[in-house]
């Protein structure tokens, strides 16, 4: 099972599909680091070559921001958002949807489990 940046490729999956489990990498991406590395696409990782993985892990690490680091930039991108108060950190902040979604009937999964408010009665739909 190849180690790149820090994450087992599963070897039984196409190298296209293998490489997405790596944060960052999706699969125009994966396609691309596959395409510069000289690797078909369709190759399962164990099928590689050892000079095939080390371009594959040296052009990862390397040329573009994955895993641990790309996570940081995310976190510090969100907490400037909220630093500086703009709408979008006060979202961030409620544990609201930022992208503008309605939160009337929707948005469960960023407003997590229903709180029951006690004595509120709904009125009847009609």
């Amino acid at each position: 099972m190849p180690r790149i940046a820090g994450v087992d490729v599963p070897e039984h999956k196409r190298g296209e599909i293998a490489l997405t489990e790596i944060f960052g990498v999706g699969r125009s991406r994966a396609q691309e680091i596959l395409e510069r590395a000289d690797v078909d696409k369709n190759d399962e990782p164990r099928k590689w070559s050892d000079t095939e993985t080390r371009e594959v892990r040296r052009l990862v690490e390397e040329e573009y921001v994955v895993e641990g680091q790309l996570r940081t930039e995310v976190q510090m991108n969100i907490k400037r958002l909220k630093d500086i108060g703009c709408y979008r950190g006060q979202r961030h902040r409620k544990g609201l949807p930022v992208r503008g979604q309605r939160t009337q009937t929707n948005a469960r999964t960023r407003k997590g489990k229903r709180k029951t408010v006690a004595g509120k009665k709904t009125a009847p739909r009609k």
